[in-house]
């Protein structure tokens, strides 16, 4: 471990950097950290790989150096983790590193937890920084993510990913609010064990629960009621009940985006295949549930999960046994919200945009891949990687692992040919200075009417039941005669020129 000088000008500068928020001196400037653990005993490893069952820390010395400076720690507290990337080669496994876990309130730059991961599956080491970023351009909850060389008694273990630790300062960072219950996505490590966290509903004993997810906060109340009232009506809700309800029970346009970056980036390790790899928080100021990402390095389709073609992957899917998703995509009125996210979050993924962070983050890491000593692919397959698809054979890490840019390319091109956003994004702009039609009154019960700046019978009217079946229609925005419908919520569609706009309203 290197000797730690303290000059004044360093005490000025840890004293400024208190200013700032949590993680930010680490995560806002993209860098390669280094991270050196003393262990006091010679057989470290053995004791490490011994621990990793039960999820015990073991003590070690720490230092770490950023953009900022040398940081010494005494004592914390490290142990091993993951699921398919522990069996990364060459010993080079995923850990979680407890700065706080011996010396109460002790932090780096805030933070009390850091994750090092080490990019199993992942010949370019970028699939998860690009996608989290992605995210979080998007608005969508997801940890932050830099790199890391990592040393184990002066010896270059290899270079990893780091992640922002999802928990109570993750939640307070971000959302504003860390009182309610924070559930993560139980591992289902091999997938078929029955204890998916698919968010059915598998009746009122909350102990039916415990192995499909883990409740990260209250732990000491343990009152899981809220998470089975919400995937109640998930699984039983009828699809008028759901259709009104569930937008309402969420952070809603952000979930419908959070799904849909998982389908685009055919990020299949997610609940949309595998139900892994995912966060719900129940927030106590709003009543909202809100969705966190949670470890994407086989995002660009390095998880296929039984999918034949990722690329081509339908913006509509969902694995069996996901009712979240497949209930989305099966009533039109939440499709639809689906759809508008989805095209928003569609947005940025272009060569165009991605082509010259991917080559930026390439510059910063290159050297640092090149000299990991553990890694599971070579240099070459890091280089080629990040433009184009390889075949890495067969075995665990083998396959298929599509190019960055390439997958950007041909993913692009795929949903722009069975998507058309122009029936989804919002009207706004030059081209359109009005509103959509509303119709009223709602509810309604023999006749409803359109509100709208503009009369023209361009506008085509369709009425939808909650299956999708059209079951009325007209041209313009006139009167529509509804008496003969039964009495229930029906989806009221206006299209004209490209512009569309959807409603729900009820029957009476």
């Amino acid at each position: 471990m290197r000797t730690i000088h303290t000059s004044l000008a360093a005490l000025v500068l840890v004293a400024s950097l208190h200013a700032q928020n949590e993680g930010d001196v680490l995560f806002d400037v993209d860098q390669v950290i280094t991270v050196e653990f003393t262990f006091a005993q010679p057989n470290y490893w053995d004791s490490l790989v011994a621990n990793y069952t039960t999820e015990t820390y073991m003590w070690a010395g720490l230092t770490i150096t950023d953009q900022s400076g040398t940081y010494a720690f005494d004592s914390v507290g490290v142990r091993l983790k993951g699921n398919s990337s522990y069996s990364h080669p060459n010993d080079k496994k995923s850990m979680k590193v407890d700065i706080n876990e011996y010396v109460s309130g002790q932090n780096y730059h805030g933070l009390k937890k850091l994750n090092l991961n080490n990019g199993f599956k992942d010949p370019t080491f970028l699939r998860e920084k690009i996608f989290m970023d992605y995210s979080r351009e998007m608005d969508v909850l997801a940890p932050r993510i830099n790199f890391a060389n990592v040393y184990m008694n002066g010896q270059l273990k290899g270079f990893f990913t780091v992640a922002e630790q999802v928990d109570d300062q993750f939640l307070d960072r971000w959302i504003g609010d860390d009182q309610g219950n924070l559930f993560s996505a139980g591992d289902n490590f091999g997938g078929g064990t029955g204890s998916e966290a698919d968010l059915k509903y598998y009746g009122p004993d909350q102990a039916d629960y415990y192995d499909r997810y883990e409740l990260k906060t209250n732990e000491g109340a343990n009152d899981w009621s809220d998470l089975l009232d919400l995937t109640e009506m998930i699984d039983d809700a009828t699809d008028a009940y759901l259709v009104a309800q569930l937008p309402g029970r969420w952070d809603w346009e952000r979930l419908c985006r959070s799904l849909a970056l998982d389908n685009i980036f055919a990020n299949l390790d997610s609940y949309i295949n595998s139900s892994r790899n995912y966060y719900i928080y129940h927030n106590s100021t709003t009543g909202d549930w809100q969705w966190i990402k949670w470890d994407a390095n086989e995002a660009f389709g390095q998880y296929s999960g039984g999918v034949s073609n990722v690329i081509q992957l339908a913006p509509t899917y969902g694995a069996a046994n996901r009712p979240l998703i497949q209930r989305m995509m099966a009533l039109p009125a939440l499709q639809q919200d689906h759809h508008v996210q989805y095209c928003q979050a569609l947005e940025l993924l272009t060569n165009d945009q991605l082509d010259h962070k991917i080559d930026a983050l390439k510059a910063i890491i290159q050297a640092s891949v090149y000299a990991d000593p553990n890694k599971m692919y070579t240099n070459a397959q890091f280089d080629q990687n990040i433009e184009s698809n390889i075949n890495l054979g067969g075995g665990g890490g083998g396959g298929i692992s599509y190019g960055l840019k390439s997958f950007i390319t041909q993913r692009r091109s795929y949903l722009e040919g069975v998507l058309d956003c122009s029936l989804y994004t919002s009207v706004t702009g030059p081209e359109w200075n009005g509103t959509l039609p509303t119709a009223y009154p709602n509810p309604a019960m023999d006749v409803l009417g359109f509100k709208s700046t503009e009369t023209s019978s361009a506008w085509q009217v369709e009425v939808l039941d909650l299956a999708g079946r059209r079951v009325l229609e007209q041209q313009g925005l006139g009167t529509m005669d509804i008496s003969g419908l039964v009495p229930g919520t029906y989806v009221v569609r206006t299209m004209a020129e490209g512009r569309s706009g959807q409603q729900l309203i009820v029957k009476q």
